[in-house]
């Protein structure tokens, strides 16, 4: 049997929205559809700008009557303040709730029939289980389900290596759009339910197939820093957005990166030659299917 690894995610906060009208009110805001989230299960959604650009990206689950925020730490508070304005009258509670509670994550070996708190990451089955737990409880939920505590850099070289991005680490918020980020591939963005903020131009890239750059995972031959620019032949055909080791992600321009594979050309980001790798988008589009 493969290790269990299981790590509580400090730099994750939650949220909990609540009210009467608290799922109309996501429904009407995030790239996700609120109306088709189970109770115990979790979606990947983001809140958009109106341009159409990622100001937060998140887990939502629905839970403890309401819906629980899984959200970078760091732009918790910020998240929040966007909430309210957006609240108006709605009979929504809005709470930050992450001095009470905890985020984990359980990847490798796990079974599908995993007890307790538990819950699928929606984004790709490859990246294991997640769940919010009260802080006091978090260790000895990981040890109960067989796993070996982890570091959080863990995780993230586990995330890295699938080919997952997170925003406010592998890409900016406020400058880039789902595509760019593989929210659409990763089952954060739904192009049926209507109205959200940003759908018009989100739903338009969609259509019109504009998305000319992705985030990819890559191996790495070399030790380059993260924003390192990446060529072929001398040409720029994106950045790379993070390292861990010998797996890295890089926001690249398909078209340069195809013409450059046709030429074959290297993709090198200073010393370092880089591999485009395949990611596992398809195990979250099968699962949503």
């Amino acid at each position: 049997m493969g290790q269990v690894k299981g790590a509580i995610l400090a730099d994750r906060g939650v949220v909990r929205i609540a009210g009467a009208e608290a799922e109309p009110f996501l429904q009407g805001l995030v790239t996700a559809d609120m109306d088709a989230l189970k109770p115990g299960k979790a979606c990947f959604a983001g809140l958009l700008t109106p341009q159409g650009k990622i100001l937060f990206d998140f887990l939502i689950l629905r839970a403890d009557g309401g819906f629980l925020v899984d959200c970078r730490a760091d732009a918790l508070a910020d998240l929040v303040k966007r909430l309210n304005f957006y609240r108006l009258r709605a009979k929504v509670e809005i709470a930050d709730e992450s001095g009470a509670r905890a985020v984990l994550a359980l990847w490798g070996a796990v079974g599908q029939a995993i007890q307790g708190d538990f819950y699928p990451d929606p984004r790709a089955a490859a990246l294991g289980f997640r769940a919010i737990v009260a802080h006091a409880e978090a260790e000895r939920r990981l040890l109960s389900a067989g796993a070996e505590i982890a570091a959080l850099n863990d995780y993230h070289g586990h995330r890295v290596g699938l080919g997952i991005p997170e925003g406010g680490r592998d890409f900016p918020f406020g400058e880039t759009f789902p595509h760019e980020a593989d929210m659409d591939r990763l089952s954060g963005v739904s192009f049926t339910k209507g109205c959200f903020v940003g759908q018009e131009v989100v739903s338009r890239m969609q259509h019109r197939g504009t998305a000319r750059s992705r985030i990819l995972p890559v191996a790495i031959d070399g030790a380059p820093a993260p924003g390192a620019e990446v060529s072929a032949a001398g040409k720029p055909v994106g950045s790379l957005v993070a390292v861990h080791g010998d797996r890295g992600l890089a926001l690249l321009r398909l078209d340069r990166v195809e013409a450059a594979r046709r030429a074959g050309q290297a993709l090198v980001a200073g010393e370092a030659e880089l591999t485009p790798l395949e990611p596992v988008w398809e195990s979250a589009a099968d699962r949503a299917s």
